[in-house]
């Protein structure tokens, strides 16, 4: 078994948390400072280790709120890099972007990879990793990034800060592309979804187990975390079949992936803390607005509600 102590990885529950709530969204209106310590009131009763998922002012507010309130919780956190290549495969059409779009967004991901090493420096007793990036590599991704780019951010994070560094991406092209940015990382973090590759909520878990030992199985010298795995409770059918989602099924998969996970000592954050309602389309059964285990009004959902 891999040795996660040496990445700053103790024992203890983790999860994905992001706090917008009605009416606010990420570049518009952000959570006060009262609504994240609320927030994170709710998420240390369960949880030691949360992930962020930009260095934007929302988590410039969670790791105020850490450090002032001296919440015992550790911070993975991370760097959105936006397209930095077109991607023709994006299954929605989301992938392509114009050459000056392309520019200007790769002179912003520069800039965002500076100020995770600078928040990541300036909270060190509260971050224990940093992430590069989320999901610009997977085939259908809409904000694509070449792996040697990429590679270079990690190398870039890796000079300035003693700070643990990882890359977030679903699990497949971990087994078929990215080698040579995975030995470069101190460890590995990936995203699996049984439940959007359509499977059922009883083969739910044996497939999240294959995703993660076939990738951990590659890299046998390398920490392997699941940063993401989650399962929905509504779908309007798009990617989702809505039979297999209920309160009562994201009850059953966080059960069984939290004994699971902690038996085998793998970190694993759950997705996610709450209901966000900007994600995805305007739909209010958009299966992306629902993955949270506590609803938008922070009241639990069933897999709480015993515990």
């Amino acid at each position: 078994m891999n040795n996660f102590q040496k990445i700053g990885i103790g024992p203890g529950l983790a999860i994905c948390y992001s706090g917008y709530r009605k009416g606010q969204k990420p570049g518009n209106t952000i959570p006060t400072y009262e609504q994240v310590k609320e927030d994170l009131t709710l998420i240390t009763k369960y949880w030691k280790y949360i992930r962020l998922y930009d260095c934007d002012d929302h988590s410039k507010t969670v790791l105020e709120v850490i450090r002032n309130e001296a919440f015992d919780l550790q911070v993975m956190l991370g760097a959105f890099i936006e397209a930095e290549t077109n991607n023709f495969n994006c299954p929605w059409g989301g992938g392509i972007y114009s050459k000056p779009d392309l520019e200007e967004n790769a002179e912003r991901n520069l800039k965002k990879i500076d100020r995770l090493i600078e928040m990541g420096i300036q909270y060190s007793d509260i971050v224990f990793a940093l992430s590069v990036g989320n999901e610009a590599c997977v085939d259908w991704t809409d904000h694509m990034v070449p792996e040697q780019k990429v590679l270079y951010y990690v190398k870039r994070v890796k000079e300035r800060t003693n700070i643990p560094v990882t890359f977030c991406e679903n699990y497949v092209p971990w087994l078929n592309k990215l080698e040579e940015l995975a030995t470069e990382l101190d460890f590995i973090s990936i995203h699996t979804y049984p439940v959007w590759e359509y499977k059922s909520i009883q083969a739910g878990l044996d497939y999240t187990k294959e995703n993660y030992y076939a990738v951990a199985e590659k890299y046998p010298d390398k920490p392997v975390v699941i940063s993401e795995a989650g399962w929905t409770t509504r779908s309007n059918g798009q990617g989702i079949d809505p039979l297999q989602v209920n309160e009562e099924n994201q009850k059953r998969y966080f059960e069984e992936l939290t004994e699971w996970t902690i038996k085998e000592g793998i970190p694993t954050f759950f997705f996610e803390a709450f209901d966000e309602d900007w994600k995805g389309s305007d739909d209010p059964s958009e299966p992306e607005k629902h993955w949270g285990i506590f609803k938008i009004d922070r009241t639990p959902k069933l897999a709480l509600q015993e515990m």
